[in-house]
């Protein structure tokens, strides 16, 4: 018997395999989980290039449509225009679309005008970002609302997000589905040591390196008092950013500054083996970042904000300024009680909240039922139905 295979493209990242961050890591483990699903899925991929010489191309990978778009531009007007030709693309394909974060939420009503079922991921509260001029704080939030109208299913990945979207659209259109983790039980340790560091004996930072990420507090009170540990601070300095220089110049000689490091594997390990990871995040949902955290079995030292309380629960210790940053490392440092316990919590949080299975099959149910179509049966359990 012949079953329609449902059909969905993802838009709103860099694109797959996956190499830039959060949203294109979970664009690839849904892409590939959809396939074994027996989905028809199409993921858009960004190609910055000096002049456009074939605006849409295709290809296989793993079972995926790749489509590639050309833009011969830089920066945010690139992505822009990214979004633009996505849409138009999207626009004449019979499928679901959804849409990773509402920066480019602009076309989205062309997507609707043109009979496009729209599920979008709303990520954080971007226009909230203390680091944006007035005019694009004033840009992200007229997009937010575009979004939030356009879509016909908002998805929001923390409950404080899902709140907040409240604000905008009905509740009953809003569902929360949060990033998900992968279990790491061991890691090898060669990476750790390639950097000069000592497994079990350095705090670690993965993060943007920003205001609204705590970056400079964390690294002021870590630099208060002789540590006998490590800060390692992985993330990308930029030579005259106002910002950066204060950072580096707060350090004392116990912080560490790999740069950003994008080998999954090496990340893996330096988190793996830290005593805590370190989190100042103040703007967001659930971040990937402490999520995959949690689920390696990290203590973690986090900002005390209703995002990260949520998130990470028992499994941390909280801070707010400078001086409570200082006790709340001073404690992951000299409590191994402490350590073990938030350990266990993380662990047992992961578990229970931040599965990718049951994510997956979350967006699985809310992209089939905007679809209308039912569920692509097994070949195998096809063929056994018709034996």
């Amino acid at each position: 018997m012949y079953h329609y295979k449902p059909s969905i493209l993802i838009l709103g990242t860099r694109g797959i395999p996956a190499a830039h961050g959060g949203f294109e890591t979970f664009a690839e483990k849904f892409a590939l989980f959809l396939v074994e699903s027996g989905w028809n899925v199409g993921v858009y991929c960004q190609h910055e290039v000096t002049t456009v010489t074939e605006r849409v191309r295709s290809e296989m990978w793993h079972g995926i449509e790749l489509i590639h778009i050309e833009v011969a531009s830089k920066g945010a007007r690139a992505t822009l225009e990214f979004d633009m030709h996505c849409a138009l693309h999207a626009a004449r394909r019979d499928s679901v679309n959804l849409v990773l974060g509402y920066n480019g939420a602009i076309f989205l009503p062309y997507l609707r005008l043109m009979g496009r079922k729209i599920i979008t991921n709303m990520d954080g509260i971007e226009w909230r970002r203390p680091k944006w001029s007035y005019p694009v704080k004033a840009w992200f939030w007229l997009n937010e609302w575009i979004a939030a109208w356009s879509s016909n299913r908002l998805v929001a990945d923390h409950p404080e997000i899902a709140s907040h979207l409240a604000t905008r659209r009905p509740s009953k259109n809003i569902v929360t589905i949060p990033y998900g983790g992968v279990p790491v039980t061991k890691a090898s340790d060669q990476p750790v040591r390639e950097l000069g560091l000592e497994p079990g004996s350095y705090l670690i930072s993965i993060a943007r390196i920003e205001p609204d990420n705590n970056i400079l507090t964390l690294v002021t009170a870590f630099s208060k008092r002789r540590r006998n540990a490590r800060l390692v601070i992985l993330g990308n300095f930029v030579a005259g950013n106002a910002y950066h220089d204060a950072v580096k110049r707060a350090a004392s000689d116990e912080v560490v500054f790999p740069g950003a490091i994008y080998d999954p594997q090496v990340v893996e390990a330096l988190r793996f083996h830290a005593r805590a990871y370190v989190h100042g995040h103040t703007v967001g949902g659930t971040n990937p970042s402490l999520v995959e955290s949690l689920a390696a079995g990290n203590m973690v030292v986090a900002h005390d904000n209703r995002y990260n309380r949520w998130t990470a629960g028992s499994a941390a210790v909280y801070f707010s300024d400078v001086d409570s940053c200082d006790l709340s490392l001073s404690q992951a440092l000299a409590d191994d009680l402490l350590v073990k316990r938030c350990a266990a919590a993380a662990r047992e949080r992961a578990a229970a909240v931040f599965r990718w299975e049951d994510i997956l099959g979350t967006y699985k149910r809310e992209c089939l039922s905007l679809s209308g179509k039912k569920d692509v049966l097994p070949v195998r359990k096809r063929t056994a139905d018709v034996t």
